[in-house]
């Protein structure tokens, strides 16, 4: 361990980089996420049908195979080529985590009654009006807790990139028990204090949100 608390300055720069690709890849997420439940629940049976597709084939396919096809096959074909790693990662995870966010916003959308949007219809409000200050701002209060399971298993999936290089916190515990072998089990638990911290911050701040939208009603 003393390996460890000696350069206690890589853990927290192996931490940083988590976090940095976490809420980056959350960002992607939440914004494709929203695009493709407004596709879903849309009148345009093509945008409908893509958003589909999207979210069906990447439901269904590992985030590692994903990973390999950004970081791999994507600039084999002339994309994301000369890209750093954090970017490659952040595109991944966030094109994987799209469309779960994409879900729990649709179950949001279907929980809003549909009197609401009639109603916005009847005014004269286009579908993404209504979709922008109608139907939307309900479906994310709706959706706080799945949106959050989300984020949760987002950020622990972000360690599925060190398989890739990228020196986040999952390799930089790798790199400690390579030096370390006899230190293992210690080596974990501070690792995994790490990623129970981030994730219970998330889980708060989840918290708080549905708190506030509950009071503001």
């Amino acid at each position: 361990m003393d390996d460890v608390f000696s350069h206690f300055d890589l853990v927290l720069k192996a931490f940083w980089l988590t976090i940095q690709l976490a809420v980056l890849s959350g960002l992607t997420a939440m914004v494709l996420g929203t695009a493709l439940a407004a596709m879903r629940v849309g009148p345009i049976a093509v945008l409908r049908g893509v958003a589909s597709t999207y979210v069906t084939l990447v439901r269904n396919t590992p985030l590692l195979v994903i990973c390999i096809f950004v970081f791999f096959a994507a600039p084999n074909l002339g994309v994301l080529t000369g890209t750093p790693f954090l970017v490659k990662g952040v595109v991944a995870v966030g094109l994987y985590t799209a469309a779960f966010v994409a879900e729990a916003l649709r179950s949001g959308v279907n929980a809003v009654d549909l009197g609401q949007a009639e109603a916005a219809r009847a005014v004269g409000m286009t579908f993404g009006q209504n979709m922008r200050h109608v139907v939307l701002p309900q479906a994310f209060r709706a959706s706080v807790p799945p949106l959050a399971s989300t984020l949760i298993a987002m950020t622990k999936n972000t360690s599925v990139v060190a398989v890739f290089g990228l020196m986040e916190a999952t390799a930089r515990m790798r790199y400690f028990v390579n030096r370390n072998a006899d230190d293992t089990i210690a080596i974990f638990i501070v690792f995994a204090i790490g990623y129970i911290i981030l994730v219970e911050l998330i889980s708060l701040a989840a918290v708080g949100l549905e708190r506030r939208w509950k009071a503001a009603r």
